[in-house]
């Protein structure tokens, strides 16, 4: 739902995640085009892409350099609350 844009990262979410990341908000809107940053020029992501992406290459990397397993696993209960079902299990 988020990368067809039905659902929106909040505001607040976003400043969340860049204190976490410790980046600017300017990090998440990198190399998009214009169109991708209105929202016009959204296009579905399929699974296979989605695992060969750079992106989530960089995650996953990011991910287990966090030598801490109590952060780790807020890392990811922070990604699941973001998620299209997150509001189904509220």
């Amino acid at each position: 739902k988020y990368e067809r844009g039905a659902n929106r990262v909040s505001a607040s979410r976003l400043h969340q995640l860049t204190r976490i990341l410790n980046v600017p908000v300017g990090y998440f809107f990198e190399g998009m085009t214009e169109g991708q940053q209105n929202g016009t020029a959204i296009h579905p992501v399929h699974d296979s892409e989605m695992v060969a992406s750079r992106e989530t290459l960089e995650l996953v990397r990011a991910y287990y350099r966090i030598e801490d397993a109590t952060v780790r696993r807020r890392l990811v209960d922070l990604l699941r609350s973001l998620g299209p079902d997150a509001a189904a299990e509220h």
